[in-house]
């Protein structure tokens, strides 16, 4: 006899299923020992085609209204649940009153059970269905001692190099001469339960039950293939998940089969031959035909993807399960995640640029800015603000003004609008086409250097005041002091005096550090809190959402209310008119034409810094965050240059796409499902939720922060730092160049199980990281140099990088490594 084990439903690159087959036979040794052989063979299943099969959506509407369904299933034993399921099945097939089916209830576990009656005779061709429990079980399994599922259909995601399980769910299936028809049920387990390797973490149970002899298009093998390219969908078992009645859970599946068999119906519709077209092109390229004129066609292109989708960015977040929530959340992680650093950062450009540039615009230029691009931008979730490279870049233009006795505000403004327009010339020729080169490991390189940018800025700012106040001459005079004090206490009373006039403030140092970790601290604490057993999943989620408002403002209440007796450094926030515009006087054409060298180095990396920003968002809609609504790189390059031209006027700052908080306001947004893989934890987004109102809600509320000025000055810097600290670590999190760095220092049993790991010999994985250690090397000597000059060709290394890609990297490390190592998924 012949059982079998399946890989299932290929979920979103490869459109397919594997069919295990298995026999066992078996012999026993001398001291009793059962030696058992099982024959495992794997055949691909495709996904049911709701559109050109038809029985497929019939099987739905037939079977979800009669159903067993149990909710909230506490049994952990894949035995157990099954045997309950079957005697549910045999009960519900009990002749009552002349034949009408009941629906007797049972306690399981104190598991919410449900049952959907059918009421339709189970009597079929006259005969009553008498199931055979013991039979049903026998042929579920391999035999009575290997307990191993005969019939299986699990979802497998395959891309190019790698080919994982989906561990959520199974289908399992099962045939007996004992029933005369099919019978469906579905279990939603309380807790993750683990039913083998491949499947460590079962949420949902099918089960199919099905006569041994059947119509092919009805036997156990389609039916489970029906009701397994339903729950390979992510989505669909997020809904599931929070359905509370029976009621809720049918209904949802039933539309979801009609939504399915809807987008499939028009895919086949748009995929049939145009027999009025000599050459059949798909229906995005059939978009570039309406164009007349081909040089803007880019951004054309990106607003006829986009334009449909505007209005439903404002509602569309409203119409999910805790969409008001979410909006409010991710408001409030915006507000502190944009409005503290760019205080910070102000106060850096105003220390660089004597004040010119001051905190209060700043946060003017915070405000306008996110405004103007969550209302006008092609891909909402992308965060714009002022980042470590403009600031430095700043510097560099008020030390050539220095140098040259240059008006600061005119230059700054000059090469704001050569920037502008550069960055208009590369949005209408569509240069962010070549972004295609830039691969997830320039990305990453790029992101680890963001993030070394705010750990160094933090660094200095925590060095820098334990050398004000920790070691200071005033601080030497008292260990001197109570040395001497200690040795004659008489001779040294009338030095008192003297003294206290020279106050050493290692108190005050000591609090900045201690400020500064415990931002940082309770930020990541809450922030990994969703991956604690403690509270509800619903309470850990909120805790996970608010991390970095909690932290921010309990640390502050520490430093300004309790220690409130300490001096800590603050900034200030007084600087006059904040909306001055720029008066262009005795400008020459050496000052333009020097200007626009500088604006095109400058472009250079606004360029890149907003294209690397929505590469790490955008290019993985489909697999990483599941983006729907498409992408607009042209759109959003246009817009960023029509924004920094105008803040350019006003002397205000400059800003772009930044890097993590692009990607952390994803994250936010989105609803998670963890996979559990060799007793690694990983994080799946199941979907993220697309709205402009979280970016615009938040910068208004910058924008009232102006009005509030007391309040922000109560703020210690220390938090600024921790927030810096904080920031940096987060986006850590999923940096796969940062996880191959630590695999340097970690012991090769403990590696994690991902797919590089598995196709690539560990010296190439550690010679690709050691390259990319370099590329980073080199981009933080020419970033954090004290040459001047040397940030200027910061943009050109970044070009440079993609080039070492393509063109050397492979003589180094074969093809087929560099597929696996460098590939977005």
């Amino acid at each position: 006899m012949y059982d079998c084990q399946s890989l299932p439903v290929v979920e979103v690159v490869n459109t397919g299923t594997t069919f295990l087959e298995t026999t066992t036979t078996s012999s026993s040794r001398e001291d009793g020992a059962q030696i058992q052989l099982v024959y495992n063979k794997s055949e691909h299943i495709p996904l049911k085609d709701f559109a050109a099969e038809i029985r497929g959506g019939k099987d739905i509407k037939e079977f979800i209204l009669s159903a067993l369904v149990l909710l909230d299933v506490q049994d952990t034993s894949i035995g157990d649940l099954l045997e309950i399921i079957l005697r549910r099945i045999k009960q519900t097939n009990q002749p009552h009153n002349g034949g009408t089916i009941t629906s007797p209830s049972l306690s399981v576990s104190n598991a919410t059970t449900t049952m959907i009656s059918n009421t339709v005779s189970s009597i079929a061709s006259g005969h009553r269905e008498n199931l055979n429990i013991e039979e049903i079980k026998q042929a579920l399994f391999v035999n009575d001692r290997v307990r191993i599922l005969a019939k299986t259909l699990q979802a497998t995601t395959a891309t190019e190099t790698n080919w994982t399980y989906d561990q959520s769910w199974l289908a399992i299936m099962c045939t007996s001469p004992s029933i005369l028809k099919r019978h469906v049920a579905i279990a939603r387990l309380k807790n993750p339960c683990n039913l083998g390797r491949n499947c460590q973490e079962a949420r949902f149970i099918v089960f199919i039950l099905s006569p041994m002899k059947e119509k092919g298009t009805k036997n156990f093998l389609e039916t489970g293939r029906t009701f397994a390219t339903i729950f390979a969908d992510i989505e669909l078992r997020a809904k599931l998940l929070k359905a509370a009645t029976q009621q809720e859970f049918i209904s949802i599946i039933d539309k979801h089969t009609d939504n399915l068999m809807e987008q499939q119906t028009a895919l086949t519709r748009s995929s049939l031959p145009d027999p009025f077209d000599d050459i059949n092109t798909n229906a995005e390229a059939s978009k570039d035909k309406i164009y007349y004129f081909p040089i803007p066609s880019d951004i054309c292109m990106d607003l006829s993807r986009r334009l449909p989708h505007y209005l439903s960015d404002y509602y569309d977040i409203f119409q999910t399960h805790r969409g008001p929530q979410k909006v409010l959340s991710t408001a409030v992680f915006l507000y502190f995640a944009c409005l503290l650093p760019s205080i910070a950062f102000g106060v850096l450009n105003s220390q660089a640029t004597n004040n010119q540039i001051s905190v209060p615009k700043a946060v003017a230029s915070q405000c306008l800015g996110g405004i103007f691009f969550s209302i006008f931008a092609g891909q909402p979730l992308i965060v714009v603000m002022t980042t470590a490279p403009l600031t430095l870049y700043v510097k560099v233009i008020y030390t050539l003004c220095y140098w040259y006795e240059l008006d600061f505000r005119q230059t700054y403004a000059l090469v704001g609008l050569w920037n502008s327009f550069f960055l208009i010339l590369y949005s209408i020729f569509g240069v962010s086409k070549i972004m295609k080169w830039s691969t997830r490991s320039t990305e990453e390189i790029f992101a680890l250097f963001v993030s070394i940018a705010f750990l160094v800025d933090a660094s200095r700012h925590i060095y820098k005041n334990f050398s004000l106040t920790y070691s200071t001459v005033a601080c030497e005079q008292h260990d001197e002091y109570w040395e001497k004090y200690e040795i004659n206490k008489s001779a040294m009373m009338n030095l008192t005096g003297e003294f206290l006039q020279k106050p050493c403030l290692r108190d005050s140092s000591l609090l900045y550090l201690l400020l500064a970790l415990g931002t940082v601290w309770l930020g990541t604490f809450l922030y990994k809190f969703k991956q604690t057993p403690y509270l509800t999943s619903a309470k850990r989620e909120l805790l996970t959402d608010y991390a970095l408002p909690v932290s921010v403002i309990i640390m502050s209440l520490i430093g300004s209310i309790l220690f409130n007796q300490i001096n800590l450094p603050s900034f200030t926030m007084d600087s006059g008119h904040i909306f001055v515009m720029v008066k262009f006087k005795s400008i020459n054409i050496k000052q333009i034409i020097g200007t626009g060298v500088l604006g095109f180095s400058l472009s250079l990396l606004m360029f890149l810094d907003q294209n690397i920003a929505g590469a790490i968002n955008i290019i993985n809609e489909k697999f990483l965050y599941r983006l729907k609504k498409g992408k607009a790189f042209h759109v959003d390059l246009f817009v960023i240059a029509i924004l920094n031209g105008l803040l350019s006027l006003f002397g205000l700052t400059w800003m772009h796409g930044a890097l993590p908080l692009s990607p952390l306001h994803v994250k936010v947004l989105a609803d998670t499902e963890e996979r559990v893989e060799q007793g690694h934890i990983q994080s799946v987004i199941v979907k993220v939720r697309e709205t402009r109102l979280t970016a615009l809600i938040s910068h208004i509320f910058i924008g009232m922060s102006l009005l509030m000025r007391h309040v922000l000055k109560g703020i210690p810097m220390p938090v600024l730092d921790g927030l810096f600290l904080y920031l940096a670590l987060t986006s850590l999190d999923g940096n796969q160049f940062f996880e191959r760095v630590t695999l340097f220092f970690t012991e090769q049993a403990a590696y994690p199980p991902n797919h590089y790991i598995r196709q690539v010999p560990q010296r190439k994985i550690h010679l690709f990281t050691f390259l990319q250690l370099i590329q980073l090397s080199i981009l933080c000597i020419l970033g954090f140099s004290p040459i001047l000059y040397t940030k200027l060709i910061l943009p050109i290394w970044l070009v440079a990088m993609v080039a070492f890609r393509y063109r050397i990297l492979p003589k180094i490390i074969a093809t087929k490594y560099l597929r696996a190592l460098d590939q977005r998924l």
